[in-house]
């Protein structure tokens, strides 16, 4: 394998789709850097470990010498990605944009290289909030029809279920074509679900005589509760803020299933052959998650915090001892509620959840299972509810 096949198959690692794939060889044959474009909406403060899934192959063609540019979609979120959604998206202010953005580029730098040399940061609304009326419809609008658009299968799903889409929607990715053009990108990078819209940018680029970038799709991380793409509005999310704690924790919660694509998607190792091995027996699935966690903590935290998150999980799970700090719950009378507690602590979302879990056993207060939903619970008491939260309730 020469040198370039092996570069081209570290790249394409995980890719769903590359169009095409001997044009991406091509360039890398030329020598030179290229310049690999990916775009972030700032539609909420953080950033989650699903959109480390492109980050990471951001970082890996840096390594290999190429440039980065990282576009946030300053403007474009204001408009509202309809990309996978079953309805229109609220518009976010420009105030409230700019507050998000601001915390992008230093959480996606735990990621990516800062080397002014490997990446070019910039924001849409550059060239966006330039873009006259005139000139989109004569320059962009134009080289799109309705029916392409229509063609997307969040669309055509909205559309058969009665369901508006808005005008802006179908703009959308017309301006993230738009941007590929602007940027001259060689490269855009994409989750399945954007594909139409990245291949907006490869058609645009033809029509500015640009040589059109390559595609390529990676798969969308699902959340951790195994079903829906990880999303902070369904609270199945693992936060680059998070903390070490919060980060192990979480991961030691991610579904069996799922555990060979994380450790695909979020590491350098080969979760088809974790997989394996706990299907043979020479694994434990218990060992290959803490293997999981200790890298994902790791990554974001230092070895330490992963080496100290690692002790403490084995201490209070595996040892069933409590823990060296639980979270203190204030409460003004000497007593309180055992279902009030937990839903003010927002262990459960309800009263009535709360009775289930400690109906169902759920729930212990100084290491011994409650079972009786009525029951008061003293200041002073640690209260252990679930498998994962310790709350010490404190005057």
């Amino acid at each position: 394998m020469s040198d370039v096949d092996s570069v081209l198959a570290k790249l394409c690692r995980n890719a769903i789709e590359v169009i095409d794939k001997s044009d991406l060889k091509a360039r890398l044959e030329e020598g030179k850097p290229l310049r690999i474009k990916a775009g972030f909406d700032p539609s909420a403060p953080d950033i989650h470990l699903g959109h480390t899934v492109l980050l990471r192959k951001l970082r890996e063609f840096q390594d290999f010498g190429h440039q980065v540019v990282f576009i946030i979609g300053d403007y474009t979120a204001m408009i509202g990605d309809p990309t996978g959604q079953s309805k229109t998206r609220p518009a976010l202010s420009k105030e409230e944009v700019e507050k998000n953005a601001k915390t992008y580029q230093a959480q996606a730098f735990k990621i990516l290289d800062k080397d002014p040399k490997k990446i070019e940061v910039v924001k849409n609304s550059d060239w966006l909030g330039k873009l006259s009326l005139k000139d989109f419809l004569e320059t962009v609008a134009t080289r799109f029809t309705i029916a392409q658009i229509l063609e997307r299968d969040d669309f055509e799903k909205r559309m058969a279920e009665n369901q508006p889409v808005s005008l802006r929607e179908f703009v959308y990715p017309l301006l993230q074509a738009y941007d590929s053009v602007m940027v001259k990108a060689d490269v855009e990078l994409g989750g399945t679900d954007q594909k139409f819209n990245l291949m907006a940018g490869r058609d645009l680029q033809r029509n500015f005589s640009q040589r059109p970038q390559v595609v390529m799709t990676f798969p969308l991380l699902v959340g951790l509760d195994g079903t829906n793409k990880m999303s902070k509005s369904l609270k199945n999310y693992i936060g680059i803020t998070d903390s070490a704690k919060d980060v192990f924790g979480k991961a030691m919660s991610i579904p069996d299933a799922l555990m060979a694509s994380y450790f695909n998607l979020l590491t350098q190792e080969n979760g088809d052959e974790i997989q394996r091995e706990v299907a043979q027996g020479k694994l434990h699935p218990r060992d290959a998650k803490v293997m999981l966690a200790r890298i994902l903590t790791d990554a974001l935290h230092g070895g330490t915090a992963a080496e100290r998150e690692s002790l403490e999980f084995e201490r209070v799970f595996s040892q069933r001892q409590m823990p060296d700090k639980a979270e203190e719950i204030s409460c003004a009378d000497p007593e309180i509620w055992i279902c009030k507690l937990l839903t003010q602590a927002h262990v459960t979302r309800s009263n009535a959840e709360a009775r289930r879990l400690v109906e169902q056993g759920g729930v212990e207060v100084d290491g011994k299972t409650l079972t009786d939903p009525k029951a008061n619970v003293l200041v002073g008491s640690t209260v252990k509810a679930g498998k994962k939260r310790f709350l010490k309730l404190v005057r």
